[in-house]
């Protein structure tokens, strides 16, 4: 995930949240994460979705149905200004539409799409390219959430004429009504769900021209900012992936983003992530990846990612993922 998004704490916290009557889980559910249970009362922490996804993996261990779980949770209020632009807009319609105009806000790991087909609406999550394993649960999380803010923005439960899911159907599916109360079809062709399209004229309770107009401005400069942010960010990851056996340091890192270390140093600060983080992320994601391929010892691998010893490596992963590298590759 060379170009993985900054993301909020919020989803982190909304898995704390379930497990909040057994907190002797909150190591568990943070292993390997790099965040820390301090972080989570920072309210303008960032994490990297690397960050966010491996929290996500460690409690769908304890819960399978963890997407469904979540995506009931995440009201229109968490995606922030976006969110409340939506609220504000005419009509149903206007607020899909400017929901899908500023993606990087809502901050999905998919495509978002809305169709017309006939008389029926298809919203739409495709082109998943994160941690395969996890696909399942974040098209669950992101369609089940993205059904509640159509009921958010109406006011009123939005009556559904079909949910399709690319997958089998799961051990849980008997829940999957909690949140899609129509026809279902698993090992479908994409992930989406259908609403009468006579709904996008619905016009919405909370409609405000002024109040729009107010948060439609705070999401272009919130997007112009952040897409900035983004760019710059995903520059110095490519760099420091192209030199992982031997990482340029952050004085020298500053050189090739011509800038002096303080400013660079600056940045990342602001990012909410700094040299070192980076660099154990980018170590930790191709760790995975070669130990999942059997001809390159785990020495060959600390070899590569720039570890002068072995025994470095096997602490390092450690830490990172809360297992050793041998017992991740069996």
């Amino acid at each position: 995930m060379l170009h993985a998004h900054l993301t909020t704490l919020h989803v982190v916290s909304l898995i704390l949240g379930l497990f909040v009557e057994q907190p002797e889980l909150t190591d568990q559910l943070l292993a390997g994460s790099g965040i820390a249970a301090a972080d989570l009362g920072c309210s303008d922490t960032r994490i990297t979705r690397t960050q966010e996804l491996q929290v996500c993996a460690n409690a769908l261990r304890l819960r399978a149905d963890l997407g469904l779980e979540l995506g009931r949770r995440m009201h229109v209020s968490a995606y922030g200004m976006v969110g409340y632009a939506a609220l504000s807009s005419a009509t149903f319609g206007d607020a899909w539409r400017l929901m899908l105009h500023y993606p990087a806000l809502l901050g999905t790991y998919f495509r978002l799409d809305l169709q017309v087909e006939g008389e029926l609406a298809w919203v739409s999550a495709a082109d998943y390219r994160h941690a395969a394993e996890l696909e399942v649960f974040n098209v669950e999380m992101c369609l089940a959430s993205l059904k509640l803010i159509c009921d958010d923005l109406l006011g009123q439960p939005l009556p559904l004429s079909a949910a399709q899911f690319r997958y089998a159907e799961p051990a849980y599916s008997e829940r999957y009504p909690l949140s899609f109360a129509c026809p279902l079809g698993f090992n479908a062709q994409r992930n989406a769900f259908a609403f009468p399209a006579a709904w996008l004229d619905q016009r919405l309770p909370l409609a405000d021209p002024v109040t729009h107009n107010e948060m439609l401005a705070r999401c272009r400069k919130q997007n112009a900012e952040f897409t900035t942010r983004q760019a710059w960010l995903g520059r110095i990851r490519q760099l420091l992936a192209e030199q992982l056996t031997e990482p340029p340091g952050l004085e020298r890192l500053a050189q090739q983003m011509h800038c002096s270390p303080r400013t660079l140093r600056r940045h990342l600060q602001e990012l909410g992530t700094h040299y070192q983080e980076l660099l154990d992320e980018l170590r930790f994601e191709r760790a995975k990846t070669l130990l999942g391929q059997e001809d390159w010892p785990i020495c060959r691998i600390a070899e590569y990612l720039g570890f002068s010893e072995t025994a470095s490596f096997r602490h390092a992963f450690q830490r990172w993922s809360g297992v050793p590298p041998s017992r991740f590759r069996s």
